[in-house]
């Protein structure tokens, strides 16, 4: 079923997730105080406005509150998030993801009813990171705090041995819940399965587990 989405913010972040929600064929309202950038989106999205968003009576006009799910992706003004948010929820939008700016800006974000906030740039800092320090890393997702996935190249050490043969399960606490290989992908491995050389696993964890992982085994 199409869901309706409102993105309220057109900066790098909120018009990336209002071109990729329009490009899944979803419904878009792009909001920005800016009408350059509104412009910009108008024939992108399926509807555009200009609008200050910590005024209630605007976001009451634009209907907001059928919305299926409001992104909040305003740049530097922290205030102008914190109270759109506080709007939204007064008005009883359903779902409602902000962007934060900081820790603290995420606590009050989280205090205010915002059901999920996102830290764009530090999450993406520490993904390339993460990147540039392993040379058998191809991809880093952070899932929390302290959980990650990511794809890890298997190397000589891992190549012929099986999943049980390494038990990483048990000496490290990380979980391999598919392996690529080539154009192939083996969701859910068996443990029976042998790594190759090459093989890109995808593992899943505990952020210090997965660095004594890298550390010791793939060296």
């Amino acid at each position: 079923m199409k869901k309706s989405f409102a993105v309220i913010g057109l900066g790098r972040f909120g018009g990336s997730i209002c071109r990729t929600l329009t490009a899944e064929g979803m419904e878009v309202l792009a909001i920005d105080k800016n009408e350059e950038r509104v412009n910009e989106f108008a024939m992108i999205a399926s509807h555009a406005a200009v609008g200050d968003s910590t005024d209630e009576k605007v976001l009451k006009s634009l209907g907001i509150r059928n919305f299926d799910h409001v992104i909040v992706a305003i740049g530097d003004d922290i205030q102008s998030s914190i109270l759109t948010t506080l709007i939204l929820k007064e008005l009883g939008v359903a779902c409602i993801t902000a962007k934060a700016q900081n820790d603290y800006h995420e606590k009050v974000l989280t205090k205010i009813g915002a059901d999920h906030v996102v830290h764009p740039e530090r999450d993406m800092g520490k993904r390339i990171a993460h990147n540039m320090t392993s040379s058998n890393v191809v991809d880093y997702l952070e899932l929390s705090d302290e959980h990650s996935i990511v794809e890890i190249v298997a190397n000589g050490k891992l190549s012929g041995h099986s999943i049980i043969d390494l038990d990483i399960r048990k000496k490290y606490g990380l979980n391999i819940v598919a392996i690529k290989r080539g154009e192939d992908i083996i969701v859910s491995p068996q443990a029976t399965e042998v790594i190759r050389e090459n093989d890109v696993l995808i593992v899943i964890g505990n952020d210090y587990d997965i660095d004594r992982f890298e550390k010791k085994v793939m060296v």
